[in-house]
């Protein structure tokens, strides 16, 4: 068979963990107090599937991928460990975290060596799949599809499976030319297709003529670039982004393979990787920053009878979000509860959503925290609050200013950060920021609160004179809506000074979202949305807090900071340093598109469409044609044309859709970042999933130009 497990997992023979992985162990599979089950869990020789079933229930067993899992939590970090820590101890315990919206698979191991052998394991494996380049991940996606389409398990396809095959990869080809592909393929004869054959009609068959093309422009024999051709490419068309690669430097020449290895790379992607750690200056005050930021950060589902979890806080914590949402209530046992008042959500406890907070905090950014806090407890249990908040989140918890003076002005998100503090692990965060209370705040409770006060909102003009700088004010979407229409330069210009929250309108039962951008444009900077919701909302927020590092801060543009300056999201043109450009993207083509209908014979017929999101005179969209039959290897060719008058707030979304003409098109995959961060040149954009995770190998491939408005 065609195996591609050994270049990748070459150190298998001498890891113990994978070695007894392969030979498989029983677990405990818990779904609740009650519900605990004994599987037999085993990684396949594959290195990329674990393989599990029941004991008792004959042949049935599921199986789901490493590249599924993202995480692994050690010990009661999950609801369900935590409901039987008193049966099960914490070293025999663990969950693996699946990406998307998967439910989480807790296990409890025989031994707490067991438990060892699994957590090390998984994580090496899943350390070996984020090393891989796209060659490779290439490499291991040609033979899940060999696997599958290999119905008889006999090393070997014949022609019926191959054409079966590219049915199942989203290809309708012409059967005579499948045909043909596959006889030269057959190189040994035999009728069927065996390893490397596989791999070279694979080859042809994804013979990328687009790329090919740009190839043989530059390089002087058609053969390779040399050095002085890659570095034309590089200057001409990349406008001077990246250097020749190592590999090409030292053979004074690049091979086809190595230039598509190179379009294919970070440095060919389409995302600047210059932006992508922390590069902006972070030692201004608060309100200077876009702020990623949660809204009913316990649901899981929609706002009337989802489930309210942990798991909420400490996947939105994971993701960069800077602030999240604890909505309080008395509960029984004088323990204050988490859950959306008077529905049917599921509660649980604040000492709970406190302690996740305090071991997920600071993973993903060393960054303050918010925690925005609408509490409606009685005095009793707001003391216990208090309590919790200081006793589980102890010197990480902003308790005074941070100079010990009373404060000017807001701190900066430097200034607060972790490693600023004597303590390593120290939030000095602002966290326990908003406080919403609809009663009386206790003494205890109010103590929690250094630098963010929740305060009613009743004027710009009255804000101007009377607002303290730690004041801050919360609107729901259509209040702040309102204000964006009636006083927009007003509103940018209340944000250079203050925090402002703006969060979802009541009425999204459903848990919706609402277009962020048109809040960024005011200058909100806690723009909370529902983080546990796919959609445009929610790749917004992703594409904007992909840079700098995803810490969760984004400075916004200098003219939305200083006091001084007025700029008008509505008329844009009129601020000082106006400068539109044009945005010209070519799309070429697109690499094997996934599925949308799991019906085998169903074909995606891919369009892409471009939108840009800023202000309301940049707001648009343009698509290509579709493209009949091939989610393979699709080729459009086509031109889309922008014209952006504020570039330094312009987000681009890409989106790929399957064309209906008698229904809404199906949604096939996305890629949203900011225009800032955007390469120019031949680029490849790496699509993500629905809910915002990678599905290699699915690509686009674009040329993009930016050229200032003559």
């Amino acid at each position: 068979m065609y195996d591609n497990s050994l270049p990748l997992f070459s150190g298998i023979q001498g890891d113990d963990n994978l070695q007894s992985m392969l030979v498989g162990t029983v677990m405990r599979k818990i779904k609740s107090r009650t519900w605990k089950k004994q599987r037999y869990f085993k990684l396949q020789d594959d290195c990329m599937t674990i393989w599990y079933k029941s004991k008792k229930a004959g042949n049935t067993h599921s199986t789901f991928s490493v590249s599924d899992v993202e995480a692994i939590r050690e010990g009661h970090q999950s609801e369900v460990l935590l409901s039987i820590a008193d049966e099960f101890p914490a070293e025999r315990c663990f969950t693996l975290v699946f990406r998307g919206r998967r439910g989480n698979l807790d296990l409890v191991a025989e031994s707490a060596e067991e438990a060892q052998t699994w957590i090390r394991g998984m994580r090496k494996l899943i350390e070996n799949l984020e090393n891989m380049g796209e060659r490779e991940k290439l490499d291991q996606w040609i033979g899940d599809w060999f696997k599958k389409a290999d119905k008889n398990n006999d090393g070997r396809m014949n022609f019926k499976e191959v054409r079966d095959l590219l049915k199942m990869m989203n290809v309708d080809m012409n059967e005579h030319h499948a045909h043909r592909l596959f006889t030269m393929a057959d190189k040994s004869q035999s009728g069927t297709l065996e390893d490397d054959e596989f791999v070279f009609f694979y080859k042809m068959l994804t013979q990328r003529e687009d790329v090919l093309r740009v190839f043989q422009e530059y390089s002087v024999d058609g053969q390779k670039l040399s050095q002085s051709d890659l570095e034309d490419f590089l200057r001409e068309e990349q406008l001077g982004g990246g250097q020749p690669p190592a590999a090409c430097q030292m053979m004074n020449a690049m091979t086809f393979d190595g230039f598509l290895m190179y379009l294919g790379s970070a440095e060919g992607s389409i995302f600047n990787p210059q932006q992508r750690g922390v590069y902006q200056d972070m030692s201004q005050p608060l309100c200077h920053y876009f702020i990623s930021s949660s809204h009913n950060t316990y649901l899981m589902e929609d706002q009337l009878r989802g489930q309210s979890s942990v798991e909420g806080y400490i996947r939105a914590l994971n993701r960069g979000c800077r602030c999240v949402e604890v909505d309080c209530w008395d509960g029984a046992n004088g323990e204050p509860i988490v859950y959306h008042g008077h529905t049917f959500t599921s509660k649980i406890l604040f000492k709970d959503v406190v302690n996740a907070v305090s071991n997920y905090a600071f993973k993903v950014s060393e960054y303050p925290v918010i925690l925005s806090i609408e509490n409606h407890c009685s005095i009793e249990q707001q003391r216990v609050m208090a309590q919790h908040l200081n006793h589980i989140l102890g010197d990480k918890l902003l308790k005074s200013t941070l100079d010990g003076k009373a404060p000017i002005g807001l701190p900066s998100p430097e200034v607060s950060r972790a490693d600023h503090c004597s303590n390593p692990n120290s939030l000095h965060v602002v966290p326990a920021g908003l406080i919403k209370s609809k009663q009386r705040l206790s003494k205890e409770l109010s103590d929690c609160v250094v630098y963010c006060k929740s305060v009613h909102f009743s004027s710009f003009k009255h804000s101007r004179i009377h607002s303290k700088f730690y004041e801050v004010a919360s609107f729901t979407e259509s209040k702040a809506r309102k204000h964006l229409r009636e006083a927009g330069a007003e509103f940018v210009h209340h944000n250079s000074r203050q925090l402002t929250r703006v969060y979802p309108s009541g009425f999204r039962t459903d848990s919706s979202n609402f277009n962020p951008q048109e809040m960024w444009n005011a200058g909100c900077q806690i723009v909370a949305l529902n983080f546990q919701t796919a959609g445009e909302g929610m790749d917004l927020n992703d594409g904007l807090f992909s840079q700098n590092g995803h810490c969760g801060y984004v400075l916004k543009p200098s003219f939305m900071r200083e006091v001084e300056k007025r700029f008008d999201p509505e008329m844009p043109q009129k601020r000082n340093g106006y400068r539109p450009v044009i945005l010209n993207i070519q799309v070429i083509s697109g690499q094997q598109l996934p599925k949308v209908n799991i019906k085998e014979d169903s074909i995606v017929d891919p369009l892409v469409r471009v939108e840009v999101h800023g202000v309301p005179m940049d707001q648009a969209k343009q698509e290509t044609r579709y493209i009949e039959n091939n989610g393979f290897n699709p080729v459009w060719y086509d031109t889309l044309r922008f014209t952006i008058h504020t570039p330094e707030l312009a987000m681009v979304r890409f989106v790929v859709e399957d064309y209906d003409k008698t229904s809404k098109n199906d949604f096939v995959g996305q890629y949203t970042l900011p225009l800032s961060c955007m390469q120019q040149g031949y680029r490849h954009i790496h699509l993500l999933s629905k809910d915002g995770t990678s599905i290699p190998p699915s690509s686009l491939f674009v040329h993009i130009r930016i050229t200032g408005l003559e």
